[in-house]
């Protein structure tokens, strides 16, 4: 049965059937195996089921928060106040696009908006200042990878919704994974700069210029402050933190002039188009999952990796490794969607932290954003910088590399990822 369905899903994504019609002819297929009859019953069950949620209704929320951002004009302004602090470096324009990286990520939590957002306006950018295209789009699609785990992270809703974690945990948890991948990044920045002869422009700005840009860019800063904190402090639910950011972004763009109605209208349509498309693929991996738990799935993945239930890096690393091979072929929502209910059983046996493995599990399902040949920000990063697909490919290896060698500090260090969870209690 499992090896029929596992056909069935390849073939029909080989011939380039859209991802949740190829989803859903796999679990046509395996009612065939357990009984068809089942299928009239049970098919709209878990369909509407696996999206029945509360807490996935922030996720269009966050979305359409990020979309306003953008609009609004306040993404020019975390821009503008990230070249002030480390534009003036050897090889700012790259520093400045992995801090505004950072910024972003407060609000949006996704990888591929950011990478199209802020890949357009720096990759140019970067090119006057003597970085090579190639380069410079690949650092877009990589410190991208910040966006789903810095707090909010639609990818770590998905992952709370399926596991019953702790939504506000999970957002502080990937608070310093996300700046250590920030460092990294930036430190890979610095070595090029170097290397290629990149020289400083410009001096240390004012102190008047960085206190105006700050600003400038608080509305901005202090969004993901009311994200974070509404959650933690148990004041709002994630669903209503997402409410509450659009109703303020959606002021602050309305109060500072140039965010009219009609505009708020194209985002809304934007919005609806890209949380549809996430929506219709949970739904039809949730009947998915649940063929593979009626088939003891889970059970059997269990059985086969007791002997390694001692040591619960190994397990960590033999997760990773097939979520990272998973994620380069397969949409990373269906992917998160499918293999969760799996490892979870596996995680919990071995001693796991639950909170750490949902930070594990959203930065493997995050690489696979840059890692051929399904990553949409390395689509996304050729596009905004007229790269031909294969050649950005070819050169986009060192930044994963460098993504997979942070994802190992996290593994072998868990601290790194629940201090913060711990220290709030």
């Amino acid at each position: 049965m499992i090896w029929a369905m596992l056909a069935i899903f390849v073939v029909h994504v080989l011939l380039g059937l859209p991802l949740f019609l190829s989803l859903l002819v796999t679990a046509v297929t395996g009612f065939l195996f357990v009984d068809i009859s089942m299928l009239e019953r049970l098919g709209p069950q878990q369909f509407f089921g696996g999206i029945n949620a509360f807490s996935l209704m922030a996720i269009p929320l966050f979305i359409l928060a990020g979309n306003l951002m953008n609009i609004s004009g306040l993404t020019e302004r975390l821009m503008r106040l990230a070249r002030l602090m480390v534009g003036h470096l050897r090889g700012g324009m790259g520093h400045v696009n992995v801090v505004s990286s950072v910024f972003f990520a407060g609000v949006n939590g996704s990888a591929v908006a950011d990478t199209s957002a802020l890949g357009s306006l720096l990759v140019p950018a970067m090119r006057k200042e003597g970085y090579s295209t190639s380069f410079a789009a690949g650092l877009t699609a990589g410190s991208s990878l910040i966006g789903p785990i810095i707090p909010p992270s639609i990818f770590m809703i998905l992952y709370a919704s399926l596991t019953n974690t702790s939504v506000g945990s999970l957002f502080l948890a990937g608070v310093v994974p996300g700046l250590v991948l920030a460092v990294a990044f930036m430190a890979m920045n610095a070595w090029y700069a170097r290397r290629h002869g990149l020289q400083a422009r410009g001096q240390a700005p004012a102190r008047r210029e960085v206190i105006a840009a700050v600003i400038g860019a608080l509305p901005a800063l202090v969004a993901p402050v009311i994200i974070v904190s509404g959650i933690v402090l148990g004041i709002v639910t994630p669903t209503e933190s997402g409410a509450l950011i659009v109703a303020y972004v959606l002021l602050c763009g309305l109060c500072q002039g140039p965010l009219k109605l009609v505009d708020v209208w194209g985002a809304i349509k934007d919005t609806a188009r890209l949380t549809s498309a996430i929506f219709v693929i949970m739904a039809v991996s949730s009947i998915v999952s649940w063929l593979l738990s009626y088939a003891q799935v889970p059970n059997q993945f269990v059985a086969l990796l007791t002997p390694y239930i001692d040591s619960p890096i190994l397990i960590l690393l033999l997760l990773s490794a097939i979520t990272f091979v998973t994620g380069m072929f397969m949409e990373e929502v269906s992917a998160l969607m499918l293999l969760t209910p799996i490892f979870v059983p596996v995680a919990m046996a071995a001693g796991i932290d639950p909170v750490h493995l949902g930070v594990i599990i959203t930065l493997n399902i995050t690489i696979a954003l840059i890692t051929p040949p399904m990553g949409a920000c390395v689509f996304v990063a050729a596009a905004v910088s007229k790269l031909e697909i294969t050649s950005l490919f070819r050169t986009i290896w060192p930044f994963v590399l460098l993504a997979v060698a942070v994802l190992l500090m996290l593994i072998i260090f868990p601290p790194l990822t629940l201090w913060l969870p711990t220290l709030s209690g």
